[in-house]
C-alpha cells in the first residue's frame, strides 16, 4: 500500500489549569476540574500517542506529521514542563506551545530553544490598552518581553488574538508591531462564548461583520510576515484556498479540526473534540485513545454531514469547513438549545 505523506495529527494538551492571569473571554471553567495527571501518568499517555499512530501508520499506509500543542492554563506552571517537552520531541512529536508570553524570562527561552520545540505561540489581544482590559494591568509589556525572548533565542512565535467587538477594529495594528519585532506569523480565532467567556456572547461578531473582517484580511499584502487564521470559515473566505465543489463533498478533510485531525486532553485526563467544545468523549485513566477516536458516538456525528443542522448540512463546503463545532455550540446553548451539530451562527455563506 502507498505512503500518504504528511497527514496531521494534533493533540491539543492542556497540562494544568494553573494560570497567572484571569482574561475576560477565557473558555477555562470556574470550578476546578479533578486531580490533575501526574508525570508517569503523562508520559504513559504521550507513549500511547506515539503506538496509536504507529499502528495507524502500519495498517492504513499513512504517514503522520503528529504533533502536541502544550498548554494551560498557563504551560511554564507546570512544574515538570521540560520533562514532558523532552519525552514528547524524543517520540519524533512537533511541539508547540500556546502561552500568555508574560513569565518567558530569557532562560526559559532558551531552555525551548533547547528543548527543540517547534514555536510558541502567545496571546496579544490587540494595542495595549485593548490587551490589558480583556487580560490584566501590565500583561501587553509582559507579553512583548517574552517574545523578544523567544526569537533572540532563535524560536518561531505567532502572536494569536481571540476576535470579537473588543479588538476587530485594532487588529490591523498588530500587523507594524509583529513585523517590528520580526514574529513570523500574526493569526485570530473568533471568540467562544463559554467558560468566563461567556459573559461576551454579546460581543461576538455578526455575520456580516466577520466577513468584512476576513475580507479586508485577505487583501493585505505583509511582506515577512504570515497573517491569517485556522477558523474554518476565515478559510472558506480566501478565495484561493476555498471550493463550492469536491470530488466527495460528505467526507470531511479540513476545517474544523474537532473529530477530524486532532483531540483535547484536559489536565485531569478528560478527552474532548475540541478545548472550546466541552463534550466529554472519555477520560484517559479508563480509555484508549485510539477507542475513543474509532468508537466514540460524539466523534462519529462530527464526522456525519446527515447529521449536521440547518445550512451546515445542506452546505458544498461541508467537507473542507463544517463551521466551528465550539461556536455552533455555545451559541446554541445560549438559546437554551445545546447542540454540537448546530449551524454556525457566524456564517454567511449560503449554500
Amino acid at each position: 500500500m502507498p505512503v500518504i505523506k504528511g497527514y496531521e495529527f494534533f493533540i491539543q494538551w492542556h497540562l494544568t489549569e494553573r494560570c497567572n492571569l484571569r482574561c475576560a473571554h477565557c473558555y477555562q471553567e470556574a470550578a476546578p476540574r479533578g486531580r490533575e495527571l501526574s508525570f508517569p501518568e503523562i508520559l504513559a499517555v504521550i507513549e500511547e500517542s506515539a503506538a496509536m499512530l504507529s499502528g495507524w501508520r502500519d495498517a492504513y499506509g499513512i504517514d503522520f506529521s503528529p504533533s502536541f500543542h502544550v498548554t494551560g492554563g498557563e504551560p511554564l506552571l507546570h512544574p515538570e514542563l521540560p520533562a514532558i517537552l523532552e519525552q514528547m520531541k524524543k517520540r519524533h512529536f512537533a511541539v508547540y506551545l500556546l502561552s500568555n508570553g508574560t513569565l518567558i524570562t530569557k532562560p526559559w527561552a532558551e531552555r525551548l530553544a533547547a528543548l527543540g520545540v517547534d514555536g510558541v505561540q502567545i496571546s496579544l489581544e490587540g494595542p495595549a490598552p485593548i490587551h490589558e482590559d480583556i487580560r490584566g494591568p501590565g500583561s501587553f509589556a509582559a507579553a512583548l518581553a517574552g517574545a523578544e525572548n523567544l526569537l533572540a533565542a532563535g524560536v518561531r512565535v505567532t502572536f494569536n488574538t481571540t476576535l470579537s467587538r473588543l479588538n476587530a477594529a485594532a487588529f490591523l495594528e498588530l500587523v507594524p508591531l509583529s513585523k517590528s519585532l520580526g514574529v513570523q506569523e500574526l493569526g485570530f480565532a473568533r471568540l467562544v462564548p463559554s467558560g468566563r467567556g461567556e459573559a461576551l456572547l454579546d460581543q461576538m461578531l455578526s455575520a456580516e461583520d466577520f466577513a468584512a473582517f476576513c475580507r479586508q484580511i485577505y487583501a493585505l499584502e505583509v511582506k515577512d510576515l504570515d497573517v491569517g487564521s485556522g477558523d474554518p470559515l476565515a478559510n472558506q473566505m480566501d478565495a484561493a484556498a476555498a471550493s463550492d465543489s469536491a470530488e466527495d463533498d460528505t467526507f470531511p478533510w479540513g476545517g474544523c479540526a474537532a473529530g477530524v485531525t486532532g483531540l483535547t486532553l484536559l489536565p485531569d485526563g478528560t478527552v474532548l473534540p475540541c478545548r472550546r467544545l466541552p463534550v466529554p468523549l472519555g477520560n484517559v485513566r479508563q480509555d484508549r485513545l485510539r477507542e475513543i477516536w474509532a468508537a466514540s458516538p460524539v466523534l462519529e456525528a462530527l464526522r456525519d454531514k446527515t447529521r449536521y443542522r440547518g445550512k451546515c448540512g445542506s452546505c458544498p463546503r461541508w467537507a473542507q469547513c463544517r463551521g466551528c463545532r465550539a461556536i455552533a455550540y455555545a451559541w446554541s446553548r445560549a438559546q437554551g438549545n445545546p447542540d454540537y451539530l448546530a449551524p454556525d451562527p457566524q456564517c454567511s455563506h449560503n449554500p
